[in-house]
C-alpha cells in the first residue's frame, strides 16, 4: 500500500466493489473491513459447513479454515486474520500463515506504522506474546495487557510468576505478578500491575502497580515511585523521559511526575494523559466537578463540559485536540478546540486530524446512516456505512470510504469544497 503520499489522491469517485452480496457458492459473509488506502474491502466468508475464507474485493484467499475471526488491516495495508484448523490456531497475513500453529492466538495489535504485528499466544498451556512471528522464549501461566513499543521492536505484558491455590490470600499479598519485556520478567513482584507503556525509544517501560492492599503507585523499569496513593491511572512518558500519571489524594485527582505533583489534586477525575510532540503541552480528560467532563491542557480545563467525554485525540503537533462528548452515551457531539460542532448524533467516532493539524474530520451515525464531517461541516452525501476519513499528506484532500446501494466506493474530495 505504501505511505499516504503514494496513494491515489486524484479527486473523484471509484466503485471498488460493485456488489457486496456473497459471491457465487458462498453461503454467507460477515461484516466488511476496508484497507487504509481504500483500495480493498475484505470480509470473512462461509464456503460450507466448517469452511471459511476471506474475500478481498471479488477474489478469495487460497485455502480455507474451520474458523476465521478478527480480520484487521495493519496501518501499512496488510490484511490479518485469526484462523483455526484441526484445533490449532494461527495468525494469517494476506492469506499466509504467520508462524507455527499454537493452541490459541488472539488480540492482534500493530505499531503506528504497521511494521510490527503482534498477538497473544497460548502454547502448551503457557502464555506469551508473538511479535512478527517470533514467540517469546519464556512463557507464563498467565499473561495479559500486552503492549508494543512504537518502533515495533519490543513487547511487554503483565505476567504471573507465582502460582496461587484457591483462597491463597497471603500468597497474593506477597506479590505474584510482574512485567515481562520481550519475555524476560522483572525481578520484583507486585500484587497487581496494569497498563504497561513504552517510552518513544522502546527501551523503558512504566505501569500502574499495586504494592499493598490499599497502596498504589507507578513502577518504571521495575523501580516503584517512593510515594504511594489510594489510586492511580495509566502512566505516560514525557518525550524527554520523565513519567507522569494521574494520582488520587484525599478524594481528588491530580497529576504526578516521578512521584511529585505537577497538577494539584483538584479534579473529581483525571485520565488519558497525552503529551504534545515537543512535550510542552500535557493534555488530559478531566472532571472539574461531579458529572462535568472536559479536556484540560497544562492544568487549564476547557469551558465546555458534558456528562461523558471520551476518545481524546491530539493533532500531530499536539497543539489541537478533539474528543467525543455525550449525555451518558446518547446525543453524541464532536468537541474540537473547546468548540462544539453542530449536530447531535446516535453515535460518533474519534476525531481525525490532518498531518499539518489544520483540518479535522469525524465519522458520525444518525438513524442507521453514516455521515462524514470535515471541520464541522457534513459532506453532501449520506452513506449506508462509512469508515473514518483520512486526509492527504498536505491536508488539501480527504479520502472517504463508504458503502451505498450495496456497493463499496472510494471517494477523494477537496477539503475546500466541503
Amino acid at each position: 500500500m505504501g505511505q499516504i503520499s503514494n496513494w491515489d489522491w486524484e479527486v473523484g469517485e471509484k466503485t471498488v466493489v460493485k456488489s457486496l452480496s456473497p459471491l457465487q457458492n458462498h453461503e454467507w459473509q460477515e461484516e466488511p473491513y476496508v484497507s487504509p488506502d481504500g483500495e480493498t474491502l475484505a470480509a470473512v466468508v462461509n464456503l460450507g459447513e466448517m469452511e471459511f475464507s476471506i474475500r478481498t474485493n471479488d477474489t478469495v484467499w487460497d485455502g480455507s479454515y474451520e474458523r476465521i475471526w478478527y480480520p484487521r488491516y495493519s496501518p501499512d495495508g496488510r490484511l490479518t486474520a485469526l484462523c483455526q484448523q484441526d484445533g490449532e490456531s494461527v495468525l494469517a497475513i494476506d492469506g499466509q500463515p504467520w508462524s507455527e500453529p499454537c493452541e490459541y492466538v488472539w488480540d492482534t495489535k500493530f505499531n503506528s506504522n504497521g511494521s510490527a504485528i503482534a498477538a497473544m499466544s497460548k502454547t502448551d498451556s503457557r502464555y506469551g506474546v508473538a511479535l512478527n512471528g517470533k514467540l517469546w522464549e519464556n512463557l507464563y501461566e498467565n499473561a495479559n495487557q500486552y503492549t508494543l513499543s512504537d518502533n515495533g521492536r519490543h513487547s511487554a505484558a503483565v505476567v504471573q510468576v507465582e502460582s496461587l491455590g484457591q483462597a491463597d490470600i497471603q500468597g497474593f499479598k506477597k506479590g505474584v505478578f510482574t512485567l515481562a519485556v520481550d519475555g524476560d520478567a522483572w525481578a520484583n513482584k507486585y500484587q497487581n500491575l496494569w497498563t504497561p507503556v513504552f517510552d518513544t525509544s522502546g527501551l523503558r517501560v512504566a505501569a500502574q502497580a499495586r504494592v499493598g492492599v490499599h497502596q498504589y503507585t507507578i513502577t518504571v523499569d521495575d523501580e516503584a515511585w517512593s510515594t504511594t496513593y489510594p489510586q492511580v491511572w495509566a502512566p505516560t512518558f514525557h518525550p524527554k523521559g520523565s513519567v507522569v500519571a494521574p494520582v488520587r489524594m484525599a478524594g481528588k485527582w491530580g497529576i504526578a511526575r516521578d512521584g511529585a505533583f505537577i497538577w494539584n489534586p483538584n479534579y473529581i477525575q483525571c485520565v488519558k494523559l497525552q503529551f504534545s510532540k515537543s512535550g510542552d503541552r500535557l493534555w488530559a480528560i478531566v472532571a472539574p466537578s461531579y458529572g462535568k467532563f472536559t479536556l484540560a491542557c497544562n492544568d487549564k480545563p476547557w469551558t465546555s463540559t458534558f456528562p461523558v467525554v471520551t476518545d481524546m485525540v491530539l493533532s500531530p503537533q499536539g497543539n489541537r485536540a478533539g474528543a467525543i462528548a455525550s449525555n451518558n452515551n446518547s446525543d453524541f457531539r464532536i468537541l474540537v478546540d473547546d468548540q462544539i460542532w453542530n449536530g447531535t448524533w446516535d453515535m460518533a467516532w474519534p476525531v481525525i486530524f490532518s498531518l499539518d493539524g489544520r483540518n479535522a474530520g469525524a465519522l458520525v451515525e444518525e438513524k442507521g446512516k453514516h455521515l462524514i464531517l470535515i471541520n464541522g461541516k457534513p459532506y453532501d452525501r449520506i452513506f449506508d456505512r462509512a469508515w473514518q476519513p483520512t486526509f492527504s499528506e498536505d491536508g488539501s484532500k480527504v479520502l472517504i470510504r463508504a458503502i451505498e446501494n450495496n456497493s463499496y466506493v472510494r471517494i477523494i474530495a477537496d477539503v475546500a469544497s466541503i
